[in-house]
């Protein structure tokens, strides 16, 4: 088992990590930014070094510091987490240049599936279906238009580098084509330091699952299920839960044999999530797959039991998997709900702010990710995610209530939050039903928001 392990991240997934490892009794090597320097991940780690000023570009994308705190502090791996370096192919060459074990798969393996073009041509060569679309990134706006034509609209431009919803334009006929071109290519560039971009069909009102698949260096691969992560706003994951009510049997057998196959195709080793659009009429297609741990990681780790971290750790250290496919059952339902610290009133602005007052959930079935405390700032630097609240139970309705429960448990004081919102969205019909896709909150956003401000009004004793 390695021996000490930098996390080059921040905030909840760092101490997902510390956690891991200590429970493996590995030390944990904590980075932080200057604007970091109270954060319970710099605390509780085994050591922890500052490693450059507040802005992400000077501390937690700086690879020279990162590196040199690794080599400083005797560490013999770095795990990024998600997000900041986490799919940096350069960062995991560097890494082995190194002697220090990257967390993750290789260099090369990231850069091939990096570019969502490129790990479209993968999937295709390994007989998983694709969206229809170029079959390579495109030269500009005028070869666009000339594709969208042939696919059909409405459309999507994409970036090659792209993820999280950024450098991603829709056109709905050929008089949006050049200014999703130019607002798709400007975001990219801006996001990922890459303008390149490729062309896919929208498939209308889709649901977007995705398999978590584990890979190790003996050459076995293996899928844990599925996450539904059809509830997004911006094309941002806001619930996710697992198993979805979408997925037939039949459906989830394939599906997850098309995630493996196209792990196996690029020769994955780590955790990793392949992730589908679901067609209104059961045809699924390929997006892009993520070279990291997700976010929403614990929704798995709930229904199967498994330690996706620790197992992350166990890859890295060269040792098998601890389980095989047919170990891996799926028991009860989970759900995650996302809570940020933003304001769904004014179109979901990052709300950064000292947080005056926290009371989090508990009970049966209830776990919380989060680095939040009391008198903890969060500060404008980062990603606006506050704190992950999940549930699982026996059953899904079981789990809904239990989520409706501990989201009426959890208290942040000191900042607007998505939460009343999430508890909203657990209450409405089409979601109890499972009978939602991906344009759900576009389409309901107004009438939740206009639900919200009456529950305010009748807590607030008004009529």
């Amino acid at each position: 088992m390695l021996k000490r392990v930098l996390i080059a991240n921040r905030g909840e997934i760092a101490l997902r990590i510390i956690r891991a490892c200590r429970e493996l009794d590995v030390e944990t090597v904590a980075v932080w930014s200057e604007a970091d320097k109270s954060a319970l991940h710099a605390q509780l780690a085994t050591r922890s070094l500052c490693v450059g000023p507040a802005r992400a570009a000077d501390s937690y994308l700086n690879q020279d510091a990162i590196l040199s705190a690794a080599m400083a502090t005797g560490c013999d791996a770095i795990h990024p987490g998600y997000g900041f370096l986490s799919e940096n192919p350069d960062f995991a060459d560097r890494c082995a240049q190194s002697g220090l074990k990257y967390i993750g798969p290789s260099g090369d393996v990231i850069r091939k599936l990096g570019s969502k073009a490129a790990a479209r041509t993968l999937a295709q060569s390994a007989g998983v279906p694709v969206v229809p679309g170029s079959d390579g990134p495109l030269s500009n706006a005028r070869q666009a238009r000339t594709l969208a034509g042939q696919v059909g609209y409405p459309i999507l431009l994409k970036a090659s580098a792209g993820g999280g919803g950024r450098g991603m334009r829709q056109a709905d006929g050929p008089e949006d084509i050049d200014r999703a071109w130019q607002e798709a290519r400007a975001e990219a560039v801006a996001c990922f330091g890459d303008g390149e971009l490729y062309l896919e069909k929208l498939v209308v009102n889709p649901r977007h699952i995705e398999f978590q698949i584990m890979a190790d260096r003996q050459g076995h691969v293996v899928h844990l299920g599925e996450r539904d992560c059809s509830i997004q706003r911006r094309r941002q994951k806001l619930v996710e839960e697992s198993p979805s009510k979408a997925l037939t049997p039949a459906l989830r057998e394939e599906m997850g044999r098309a995630a493996v196959a196209a792990a196996q195709a690029a020769g994955y080793v780590g955790a990793g999530t392949v992730e589908f659009v679901l067609a209104p009429d059961g045809a699924f297609y390929f997006i892009e797959m993520n070279t990291r741990i997700q976010v929403e990681h614990p929704v798995t780790e709930l229904v199967t039991g498994i330690d996706l971290v620790k197992e992350q750790l166990r890859v890295a250290a060269g040792l098998p998997l601890s389980f095989k496919q047919e170990d891996v059952k799926v028991s009860g339902h989970a759900i995650e709900c996302r809570i940020n610290a933003e304001d769904p009133e004014r179109e979901f602005m990052p709300c950064p702010g000292t947080t005056t007052f926290l009371h989090l959930p508990g009970g049966p079935g209830v776990r919380v990710d989060t680095a939040l405390y009391t008198g903890y700032e969060v500060p404008p630097y980062y990603d606006s995610l506050a704190a992950k609240v999940l549930a699982h139970a026996p059953t899904r309705l079981e789990a809904i209530r239990r989520m409706r429960r501990a989201l009426e448990e959890l208290i942040i004081e000191g900042y607007p939050t998505n939460a009343s919102l999430a508890h909203l969205i657990l209450h409405d019909p089409a979601f109890i039903r499972g009978q939602y896709d991906t344009g759900f909150l576009d389409q309901n956003l107004d009438r939740l928001l206009e639900l919200a401000r009456t529950c305010d009004r009748m807590m607030e004793g008004e009529p």
